[in-house]
């Protein structure tokens, strides 16, 4: 508002120009030049630059203000999504809504909404004094001006599928980008460079096609706002000065028509250019539009007005600290669990395994909630998981997912991430566990030392272990791992599991397992296949009871 109010000033001082020239003009042919009147005409001229470069400064600060504004709330909405939006949109799209989206706005908000606004109130004020002065020339300009507006209103709609092109073309390229870079190891070893050069290229050409077309829109709008300005300009030299000529009109009205009719340029080609740039950056408003209308994760019930304490939930508890009870559930609509029931104790090493596509990560998924169940219910603590307030029900779980991903920054940082309350001597209790003590001693920088893009300064084995401590660090209530050996060499195998079985004396731990040395360790064995339990004991019971259980332990060939 301020920055349209300085504007409006701004135009208010350049409109009341011509008038003062007007009236040198005519105080010129009778008697002595004013001085006065001059100095009030420099003032005006002094004031109205002024004035506009105040506008313009804060007109762009909250443009900055508003793209600040839009990317704080895109990236608060994208963090909080639904998992499934994140599989049917590519992350590399979603985060150049972002930059470039957000980029394309600004010049909306700067060029567009306050330029429409001042030139639409300039364009009035300018016109009233254009009619009072010469009504029949005023005729003509509406003339010019109308057959110009209807040249930019064809290819307002062009401009608007092509803006929402570039910028959609923009989004795959930053994707394809953001392919290759996040797998850049395996493009070496491929030695796929040139195919993704190739592919990422005609990406970047899809950018500059779109860019093209509406560059070629783009450039028939202005020859049509300089044959509205320009042309108007003869006509009324010509009309006008055959009215002065034949008496009709006066010179001095004559030279303030003319001055106004320059003055009309700016807020008609403002009007111009704001109608334009609003059709440039609605691709970008669509596709921040369709971000903000994704849905996000539902949190639940809120919490109870006094939430038990952790460490008394932990105690004095029969019921088991996570209960399945025949969940169904699938992938757009694909079963993936049919009936799955099984109970995880509140203490304990309870390992998942089964064959590939059984369900076990899917498991997991629902365990944490980034997916709701079709049907049955997930019971954690005695409680539908449903219920619960998310965020304090996700402080009671820690995941250790097969990726092991490490974030950018220091081993600290890393750490601490998922407790950043945590003390010195509780991270080096979990270092000692997950025995990566003796590597944080040899580091130079200890804990602060750069672990990489991705962990990539950090051993397979190394970003693993470094996982399994953040997630120990949370101290939680029910600890799933999925994989947490795949990475590790036989010795430092051993040495993890007998850190699983004494874990398992403070909290549950769930563990999707395929190597039987983990297996083997653990109280209980659920046994999966084709989306059920089809077995449920310790490794000696299943060994006796169940074939299917003996034929994934490689004992059983028949």
């Amino acid at each position: 508002m301020l920055a349209v109010l300085l504007t409006l000033f701004g135009s208010l001082l350049g409109i009341a120009q011509p008038l003062v020239v007007r009236e040198v003009i005519d105080s010129a042919g009778t008697t002595n030049v004013a001085w006065t009147t001059l100095a009030v005409l420099v003032l005006l001229f002094v004031g109205q630059a002024a004035v506009r470069a105040g506008g313009q400064f804060v007109l762009q600060r909250t443009s900055e203000l508003v793209v600040l504004g839009i990317r704080q709330r895109l990236i608060s909405r994208l963090l909080r999504l639904r998992m499934e939006a994140y599989h049917q949109h590519r992350v590399g799209d979603l985060m150049s809504r972002t930059s470039a989206d957000a980029t394309a706005v600004r010049r909306v908000i700067s060029e567009g909404v306050t330029d429409l606004i001042t030139g639409v109130v300039g364009l009035v004020g300018t016109v009233a004094l254009m009619i009072w002065l010469d009504w029949l020339l005023f005729l003509i300009v509406v003339g010019m001006v109308a057959l110009a507006a209807a040249v930019v209103g064809t290819l307002l709609a062009g401009i608007r599928s092509a803006s929402l092109a570039t910028q959609n073309a923009l989004g795959s390229m930053s994707a394809d980008l953001e392919r290759a870079l996040s797998a850049i190891r395996t493009v070496r070893a491929s030695q796929a460079e040139e195919r993704e050069d190739a592919r990422i290229g005609r990406a970047a050409h899809d950018v500059y096609t779109a860019g093209v077309r509406m560059a070629k829109l783009r450039s028939l709008t202005s020859p049509a706002m300089e044959l509205a300005v320009n042309g108007s300009l003869m006509v009324v030299l010509l009309v006008g000065g055959l009215r002065v000529a034949s008496g009709e009109s006066s010179l001095a009205d004559l030279v303030a028509f003319l001055m106004y009719l320059t003055y009309l340029a700016m807020p008609v080609g403002s009007v111009f250019e704001a109608v334009v740039a609003v059709q440039e950056g609605s691709g970008a408003l669509s596709r921040i539009a369709a971000t903000e209308r994704l849905p996000q994760e539902r949190d639940g019930h809120p919490p109870h007005t006094g939430p038990r304490p952790r460490e008394a939930s932990r105690q004095g508890s029969t019921e088991p600290i996570l209960e399945f009870r025949n969940v169904h559930f699938g992938y757009d609509r694909e079963p993936v669990l049919r009936g799955t029931s099984f109970v995880v104790p509140r203490r304990g090493f309870v390992a998942l395994t089964g064959s590939s596509g059984a369900g076990k990560s899917t498991i997991f998924n629902l365990v944490e909630r980034f997916y709701p169940t079709h049907s049955g219910t997930v019971l954690f603590d005695g409680e539908d998981i449903g219920q619960q307030e998310l965020s304090s029900y996700r402080s009671r779980i820690a995941l250790v997912e097969q990726e092991s991903p490490i974030l950018h920054g220091s081993l600290r940082d890393n750490l601490l991430y998922a407790a950043p309350e945590a003390d010195d001597q509780a991270v080096q209790r979990v270092l000692r566990m997950v025995n990566l003590d003796g590597l944080v001693a040899r580091l130079t920088d200890g804990l602060d030392t750069a672990v990489g893009e991705h962990g990539n300064l950090l051993s397979g084995g190394e970003r693993q272990r470094v996982v399994i401590a953040r997630a120990l660090l949370t101290e939680p209530d029910l600890l799933l791992l999925d994989e947490p050996t795949s990475h590790l060499d036989a010795e430092n195998e051993a040495a993890f599991v007998a850190v699983l079985r004494a874990v398992a004396q403070e909290c549950a731990l769930l563990v999707i397992a395929h190597r039987f040395t983990t297996i083997r360790a653990a109280d209980r064995v659920v046994v999966l296949q084709d989306g059920a339990v089809s077995a449920n004991g310790d490794h000696t019971e299943l060994l006796a009871d169940s074939r299917f259980y003996r034929v994934i332990a490689g004992v059983d060939t028949n």
